[in-house]
């Protein structure tokens, strides 16, 4: 890490041992720790380009800090394509500090070959003072029941915090893992709220769109959404079983924001993108002219430019034993269908009405106009990100 990133974050730091003086507003200050989605990148990935996963050329974590603040607000950096539980171990390990552990039993059974069960490379330090290895700091080594956290996620990075809370409480399913503490259960509150943002709780079908219409196809996006376990979790069937396990808790509240960047097809006139789509059915979904280009392409009625290639907004599948796909999944954002973003299926939710339950989804409403990264004030048109997450912090800090 470089100076100047030390002392960015040592200044962090310090303005975490000051935030016991609560904002006049606010009924709590604890603090936030973003987690990003799949192919994501942490904010020290890139320092020389200036673009931050949160916020693109802007930054989200430093508006949030300062709204209404201060708080202390950090983004965490897990691994780019990971496995909910693998990525849910890298989290812990970066808050609370200590060095990655996946498992003993769940290497041996879900892990890649050769996968390490404490991978290089992957380790914080909890004191800064007795750090011989010069690892990064810990976000916030002090956490525990009484020092709970907000997590705020997107895309894959809600999955991660629900595989976290589920390790957290009621510990590894399999058996003795090893010495991590995280696989041990019993650490209920230590999260205080959760809040995704398009994430497919109950999977996305642009990977059955590709793989299943396309299996005979070798590319890239086929091969990279064929990955073991991280491809199946989002998956509709993958994320079904992944919901039987990673349960909504009773101690925490749990927020959702849902995105959509498509439309119902028309003959003109409906905002969307005449050139991929200019032929439209009223039965299927086409993607919104201003949605990030390249997932226009999978988002429609067809997978551009094939007219044999069903995309996001017209896949159904009804086969025995899998998740039944109808019309009510064709609306997305370009990468996960809006309808997966509200909860998990089977788990308590509700529209969020001013008064947030705890143990329950607080569904807090759809983004019309948002694709997947506009929920991330990447650069595009439209209009900004900031008021919604200035809407989350006066939520979540208003949490008794």
């Amino acid at each position: 890490m470089g100076s100047a990133l030390r002392l960015l974050r040592n200044c962090t730091l310090a303005l975490a041992a000051l935030l016991p003086v609560v904002p006049a507003f606010a009924a709590n200050n604890y603090p936030v720790v973003l987690v990003h989605g799949f192919l994501g990148f942490g904010p020290d990935s890139y320092p020389g380009s200036g673009f931050l996963y949160w916020g693109g050329y802007n930054n989200i974590a430093a508006h949030m800090q300062l709204y209404h603040g201060p708080h202390a607000v950090y983004a965490a950096g897990v691994a780019a394509i990971g496995s909910n539980w693998d990525d849910a171990a890298e989290l812990y390990a970066q808050i609370k500090g200590g060095c990655t552990d996946y498992g003993a039993i769940h290497v041996v059974r879900y892990g890649y070959p050769g996968q390490p069960q404490k991978p290089p490379g992957k380790c914080w330090a909890a004191d800064p003072k007795n750090n011989p290895n010069d690892y990064p700091l810990a976000l916030y080594p002090q956490w525990d029941a009484d020092h709970p956290v907000h997590l705020i996620g997107h895309s894959q990075g809600g999955t991660t915090i629900r595989a976290l809370i589920q390790l957290l409480e009621h510990g590894s399913p399999y058996g003795d893992e090893g010495d991590s503490e995280l696989y041990k259960g019993g650490k209920v509150g230590w999260v205080r709220s959760v809040v995704t943002l398009s994430t497919p709780h109950n999977g996305t079908t642009l990977r059955d769109a590709v793989l299943d219409i396309l299996p005979q196809l070798r590319s890239p996006l086929r091969d990279y959404l064929d990955s073991k376990l991280t491809s199946w979790e989002l998956s509709p069937d993958g994320a079904r079983e992944f919901n039987r396990w990673a349960l909504t808790s009773p101690a925490v509240y749990y927020f959702s924001v849902g995105t959509v960047a498509t439309e119902r097809g028309a003959w003109c006139c409906n905002g969307t993108d005449r050139t991929v789509a200019p032929i439209q059915s009223s039965n299927f979904q086409y993607p919104r002219a201003d949605m990030f280009q390249y997932y226009k392409y999978f988002s429609g009625e067809w997978i551009v430019p094939s007219l044999a290639q069903r995309g996001i907004g017209s896949y159904t599948q009804s086969a025995t034993n899998r998740v039944r796909i109808d019309s009510e999944w064709f609306a997305n954002d370009g990468v996960v269908n809006t309808i997966s973003m509200r909860a998990p299926n089977g788990q308590p939710v509700r529209d969020y009405d001013g008064t947030a339950v705890r143990g329950s989804w607080n569904f807090l409403g759809n983004q019309r106009g948002f694709d997947h990264f506009d929920i991330l004030n990447w650069p595009n048109t439209g209009p900004s990100a900031d008021p919604i997450y200035e809407r989350i912090s006066d939520i979540i800090f208003g949490l008794e």
